[in-house]
């Protein structure tokens, strides 16, 4: 058995089709009780006011830098009470994070968001939980390094509209030039096509053994399993940086 198909058997059982992801996820309690406790889903309901998702992402980047952090992905998703506010972040030198690491980003965006709903200017209208993760092994591509970074592993590329009559494209990345088109090589016909990143709906790495052994281990204490990312639909609201 492959350690791709190893990891799929560990999250499901063997017979479905999510993938488990290495990710941290923290909960922070009702307003006034204190302490973050790690479990599956851990999530905080609060009140907010613009759904504007760069706004988010100027005001989340500085405290995830602030940390020594590199701001991977920020999402707003969901419907009505149901919406997520998902923040991944990573480190640097091993592109992940600890159950530490989120839990104290988990606290600077709090407390940052507290100072703002106790000044009257919530970021985003209605309520919504918030997330916060490390991106994973099939991790989400969504800066232009990411393509060259991860150069002969395979990805899966969507855009938002074809280039080409193509929409779609799955294959081993071949970097990314200075024009923004990005290399990606076809498994079975050897082509190569050019996605342009500019054009990018989502992007992400293709679960397989060469991406696990590249894949710096790190300490799955106090997380769960969690299945695939499946926060992106077609048939859901969503903002995406």
């Amino acid at each position: 058995m492959t350690a791709a198909a190893w990891f799929r058997q560990k999250a499901c059982g063997g017979g479905a089709t999510r993938l488990y992801r290495p990710c941290f996820l923290l909960h922070r309690e009702v307003q006034g009780a204190a302490g973050f406790a790690p479990r599956r889903r851990k999530t905080h309901v609060r009140k907010v006011r613009l759904n504007d998702i760069d706004t988010l992402t100027r005001l989340i980047e500085p405290e995830a830098q602030a940390l020594g952090f590199a701001l991977v992905r920020v999402r707003l998703f969901g419907k009505d009470d149901e919406r997520t506010l998902q923040v991944m972040a990573e480190r640097p030198d091993t592109r992940q994070l600890t159950i530490d690491d989120c839990a104290n980003l988990s606290r600077r965006l709090s407390d940052l968001l507290d100072a703002m709903e106790a000044e009257g200017r919530d970021p985003i209208e209605g309520a919504y939980r918030l997330e916060v993760s490390s991106p994973g092994i099939d991790r989400p591509l969504t800066r232009r390094q990411d393509f060259a970074d991860w150069t002969g592993h395979e990805a899966r590329i969507v855009l938002t509209e074809a280039v080409d009559g193509q929409k779609q494209f799955k294959g081993e990345l071949e970097g990314i030039d200075a024009d923004g088109l990005i290399a990606i090589r076809h498994p079975r016909t050897g082509e190569v096509a050019h996605a342009p990143f500019a054009l990018i709906a989502d992007a992400k790495l293709v679960l397989t053994d060469r991406l696990i052994a590249a894949t710096v281990p790190l300490s799955m204490d106090g997380a769960d399993e969690e299945i695939l990312d499946t926060s992106a639909t077609t048939d859901e609201a969503e903002e995406t940086h």
